[in-house]
């Protein structure tokens, strides 16, 4: 296996000074020539006691040198992700360079990511886009530029790439459409943080019809980078980032390790650069299938949905925490009985909670459907907005046990369903 000797140093080093890792890997081998070898993480004990890095069990040391961002809910309640600062610097300058297959010299890049409250994408691209190892110029608006001025500063400095994530890029595109406007002078628009569906694809190629429209790379604020975007890429593609991370595909059920094309299967990474917040065989919430053969440098691999037992859900800018959704159905319905379903309605991202009575329930009819509504929107204050700019449809929808999806093999209900149309897709097997 490759990196078996950095897997082992990564593995000895987590056990000796993580509490977590070492009750975690208590059974497993000294030494390690697979990492089939060791258990898979559980999202919901890694994370537990993440709000107070003191008492953070994962971490292998103090965070006196260090760059804390949050993952998902507010700044009050959301989880910390931790970099010492060299890891940061290893993670910005690996995706900094994978950047250099996207740009060109003399490219001028409108970082249009989000700032504050602890967000990482707009540092995390700054910081990438000085890796990248040839001239371009970066014009920092963040996320939260108006359309009107961010249009007339495109068209005066002549910035011909925009990058940010999809709500942002088709919010400004809604508004250039509404006003019969086009962009010609923008070759590529880079999105990142979510997918990009057909109907949003076709919005953003009205509104800016000479450009590109590509991921500018697959990365996380808990995870790290994933993967790379490569000319050869189609959409939701990307390539293993060799040398910086391992990543497995593992059967839902099963949890064997798949190495056929187009089976799908839960992503799994195991972070070689990270040591402060060890990554090791940590589930990313995605789904995805190989594309190349094993042993094919940079392996290629798609995604193909968010997995049913995510720790977080993207959907445009929101992250929805299913643990903090079901506790709110428990309060409101009594029950335990319900599901996130994700689809996509031309170009709009639409989220049901379908929600199952409970039999003592205090409040099962019109008025609960009401309370998740409002507890859903007071946790994830951007729904307002993205439903305002048209992006979003949430609906609270009561329903019967049998009408919860269940696992096609399993017979399991799942948490989270993705029914979006991700272009990988059409080639998945069974």
């Amino acid at each position: 296996m490759q990196n078996t000797s950095t897997l082992n140093g990564l593995v000895t080093f987590a056990r000796r000074h993580s509490r977590f890792y070492r009750r975690l890997h208590a059974d497993a081998p000294r030494d390690i020539d697979s990492l089939a070898q060791l258990p898979v993480v559980d999202p919901g004990e890694y994370w537990k006691d993440a709000q107070r890095l003191d008492r953070w069990p994962v971490l292998t040391g103090e965070a006196d040198s260090a760059l804390v961002f949050k993952t998902g809910g507010t700044t009050g309640d959301g989880k910390l992700s931790v970099f010492s600062r060299d890891e940061w610097l290893t993670l910005t300058r690996d995706f900094g360079r994978s950047l250099a297959l996207q740009l060109a010299p003399g490219d001028r890049v409108a970082n249009l990511f989000f700032a504050g409250d602890l967000y990482a994408s707009f540092v995390f691209v700054h910081d990438a886009l000085a890796h990248v190892g040839t001239a371009v110029t970066e014009y920092p608006f963040t996320g939260s530029v108006d359309p009107a001025p961010l249009a007339e500063a495109i068209v005066r400095h002549r910035i011909n790439v925009l990058a940010g994530v999809p709500a942002q890029l088709l919010t400004f595109a809604a508004w250039l459409a509404g006003r019969n406007r086009a962009l010609e002078g923008v070759t590529a628009v880079l999105y990142g943080g979510e997918s990009v569906f057909a109907g949003q694809r076709r919005l953003l190629e009205r509104a800016f019809p000479k450009a590109q429209v590509a991921s500018i790379g697959y990365a996380s604020v808990d995870a790290g980078l994933i993967g790379t975007r490569h000319p050869d890429c189609a959409m939701d593609e990307h390539r293993t980032p060799d040398g910086h991370s391992l990543l497995e595909i593992l059967d839902e059920e099963s949890g064997e390790p798949i190495e056929a094309c187009d089976r799908t299967g839960r992503l799994v990474i195991t972070n070689l650069t990270r040591r402060l917040m060890p990554l090791i065989r940590y589930p990313v919430g995605d789904l995805a299938c190989w594309r190349e053969p094993p042993g094919t440098p940079q392996r290629k691999f798609a995604l193909t949905g968010r997995s049913s037992d995510s720790q977080r859900v993207r959907v445009g800018i929101l992250s929805l925490e299913p643990h903090a959704i079901g506790e709110c159905v428990r309060r409101i319905t009594a029950s335990d009985d319900w599901q996130l379903l994700i689809e996509q309605c031309e170009g709009r991202d639409v989220v049901s909670l379908n929600w199952v009575p409970g039999a003592s329930g205090p409040d099962t009819g019109i008025a609960a459907g009401d309370s998740l509504r409002d507890a859903l929107t007071e946790q994830n204050p951007q729904i307002e907005r993205l439903t305002a700019d048209g992006l979003l449809e949430l609906r609270i929808c009561r329903c019967t046990v049998e009408q919860l999806l269940r696992h096609p093999r399993s017979g399991k209900q799942r948490r989270v369903v993705d029914l979006r149309p991700y272009e990988s897709q059409r080639q998945e097997q069974p």
